[in-house]
């Protein structure tokens, strides 16, 4: 029998137009092995909440069409499920299709669909919410929610935004209790990976896996604004890890104290939570077309 596969579509996502994709993938996805539905999401909640109302229907795959945003609405509304997760990438970073292998053209990634490769992979939930990437408090959260206001969007216009705030932004004081273990830091920005990456190749953990069960405690460490553009590099030569100005430790369950509430990103998305942060993994929870 023929599947039925739910295309979701952020018709938004990455600055270009999405009113082509049902064409795009009716020309290239195997109509013997889909049947497919394809449906436009209408603003911020509406992937999530489409996605949840699908884990009890007739859906075999859903699949999220859009940027990091879109996948982990998609993504939290089928974890635990029997579901089974597509990813079209279509934003600026694409971290977690880029750590799955996921083709970043489109009409590669619609014809991977067709070889219906499974995969299960970690997700994690911070303060009741999911992420599946990447979430992190700091200088990355604090980015994360002043890009989301920028009209222009893309790796070009993060940069920017980003050296414009460094020289002003003060590091904080963290406690940190990782598996029991506490540790006090004051830090530059606390990542939380469950993949290597941020996105567009910007490694901050080269050895975080996807399917280990773990997640990796990324410390940035305060260091000389001159250090700045070195531990850049760093990133996008996967070696992060080699810096003085960084601390990586593993765990299953994190307790981060903050001086006070404010902004976190989850999966690149900001929002605002409070001092106390409680971070824990969900071994295998979801399962995903790679």
């Amino acid at each position: 029998m023929k599947k039925n596969i739910t295309f979701l579509i952020n018709p938004i996502s990455g600055g270009k137009t999405k009113l082509n994709f049902p064409d795009l993938a009716a020309k290239f996805l195997n109509s013997n092995i889909f049947s497919p539905t394809f449906v436009f999401t209408d603003g911020p909640g509406h992937a999530n909440e489409m996605a949840r109302g699908m884990v009890n229907d007739l859906t075999d795959v859903v699949v999220a069409v859009g940027g990091d945003g879109t996948i982990n609405e998609v993504a939290s509304g089928l974890q635990d499920s029997e579901k089974i997760m597509g990813i079209i990438p279509c934003g600026s970073g694409n971290g977690l299709a880029r750590s799955l292998g996921i083709p970043l053209n489109e009409r590669n990634a619609i014809l991977r669909l067709n070889k219906l490769n499974c995969n299960n992979i970690d997700s994690a939930v911070f303060n009741e919410r999911s992420f599946f990437n990447m979430a992190g408090i700091g200088f990355d959260a604090h980015i994360s929610a002043i890009f989301a206001k920028n009209v222009t969007r893309g790796f070009k216009g993060y940069v920017k935004t980003a050296v414009n705030e460094v020289s002003n932004y003060k590091c904080q004081h963290y406690i940190i209790e990782i598996d029991g273990k506490r540790i006090t830091r004051d830090a530059f920005m606390i990542s939380i990976a469950n993949s290597s990456q941020f996105g567009n190749n910007a490694h901050i953990s080269p050895f975080a896996s996807l399917k280990d069960g773990l997640l990796d405690v990324v410390i940035t460490k305060p260091f000389p604004l001159y250090q700045f553009p070195v531990l850049g590099y760093r990133m996008f030569s996967r070696s992060a890890h080699r810096s003085k100005y960084i601390e990586i430790i593993r765990g299953k369950e994190i307790n981060i104290i903050r001086d006070g509430g404010g902004a976190v990103h989850l999966d690149g998305e900001p929002c605002d939570m409070p001092a106390e942060l409680k971070i824990n993994i969900k071994p295998l929870s979801l399962t995903v077309l790679v």
